[in-house]
């Protein structure tokens, strides 16, 4: 089958759906991969490193023109518009814009949103969002270390001791796990925050202190445990409570990075203004769900503005919306192999496409076919 890779053409994503590496693995199997030029660039992959592993260099018309297209956004309306009704898509089309997904259908394109993969152990090797995820709270910590004046570990100097940073992570899941790994390895003092229990293991086991609010209720029970790898909305009497743990863990951080998403909701609010106030001055705050708050503003915080850094109240609030993009060649890396066994689901061995709605990953994924948008 004809693959096609064209370059992303959002403001400030980097990365690329194919890499060379998985290319080599897809002309192997008999497909022909056509790259736009340049599109690989930003993650450090030339048009001859694609042409080294048998893919042909195009224009935007010869990528989008394929039987399958694969990219890391949901397309534009021009971009809809180079693709062939009846072709496949596969990206990060985001399940829950329903405007983006009409355009999609609308195009008769296949669209498939690999966000939207169950969390089982079989689609593990598929799931981009871990996988971008996890790179997210690596480069958190490390946006946070360069922003924050001082050292992350304690150090003992001739001039005296240095105490080590006080890093409080806000949300523990891929990206939180990740942000605990990194910042420990930095040498800074980690205590973090999440609303479900059966975390406390996984972030002890990474070096971190977690902040524990009792559950009172068997309704905060049951909320807690969250549904299908995900967090559920607690019961406000529960959220009131933690936020008095959490706000007393702020006032004394040097660092905090918050990424608590619900699928489909506004960001939740765990950093208010007073909490940002009550923090010393030069600290620091990493917002990844920033641009997701209520409305679009704010986020976790919502003094945190979308693709901004901005000093609110002497403390640094960092709003980077694509940190992923940020580490572009490995990000990339592992998105790439994210689709090529997406791929293997939907190409028979023969070459040829067997959408089977029995599977329960491609059904999971499928967002639109016929014109019509399938999500429900």
């Amino acid at each position: 089958m004809q693959i096609g890779v064209p370059a992303e053409t959002i403001a400030g994503e980097t990365r690329v759906a194919v890499t060379a590496e998985t290319a080599r693995k897809l002309t192997a199997q008999g497909h022909t991969v056509r790259v736009q030029s340049g599109a690989g660039m930003a993650a450090s992959l030339t048009d001859a490193a694609y042409q080294a592993a048998g893919a042909e260099i195009t224009d935007a018309a010869g990528a989008f023109g394929c039987d399958i297209v694969l990219k890391v956004r949901a397309p534009s309306d021009s971009e809809a518009a180079l693709m062939n009704s009846g072709s496949v898509l596969i990206g990060m089309l985001n399940p829950f814009d329903g405007a983006g997904l009409q355009r999609v259908a609308s195009a008769g394109l296949t669209g498939f949103a690999l966000e939207a993969a169950p969390r089982t152990t079989r689609a593990q090797s598929m799931d981009v969002l871990s996988s971008q995820a996890n790179i997210a709270g690596y480069k958190a910590i490390m946006i946070a270390a360069d922003k924050y004046q001082r050292f992350f570990p304690m150090l003992m100097t001739a001039a005296g001791t240095v105490k080590a940073a006080r890093v409080v992570i806000l949300g523990v899941g891929v990206a939180g796990l990740q942000a605990i790994a990194t910042a420990k390895r930095l040498g800074a003092v980690i205590e973090a925050s999440d609303v479900r229990p059966s975390v406390k293991e996984q972030v002890e086991s990474l070096g971190g202190k977690f902040i524990e609010v009792p559950y009172e209720t068997q309704e905060e029970k049951d909320a807690a445990e969250g549904v299908g790898g995900y967090a559920r909305p607690m019961p406000q009497s529960w959220l009131d409570r933690q936020k008095v743990e959490v706000a007393k863990r702020v006032a004394a951080a040097d660092v905090v990075i918050s990424t608590a998403l619900i699928p489909g909701r506004a960001a939740p609010t765990l950093i208010t203004e007073d909490m940002v106030k009550s923090m010393k001055p030069g600290s620091v705050i990493v917002d990844i769900a920033a641009g997701k708050g209520p409305d679009g503003v704010g986020g976790n915080c919502p003094l945190s503005e979308a693709d901004k850094t901005v000093i609110k109240h002497n403390v640094t609030i960092v709003g980077e919306t694509n940190l992923a993009g940020l580490v572009a060649a490995d990000a990339s890396s592992l998105y790439a192999r994210n689709v090529l066994d997406f791929l293997k689901l939907i190409v028979g061995k023969e070459g040829t496409l067997n959408i089977d709605l029995e599977d329960d990953i491609v059904a999971a994924c499928l967002m639109s076919k016929d014109g019509q948008v399938t999500r429900k």
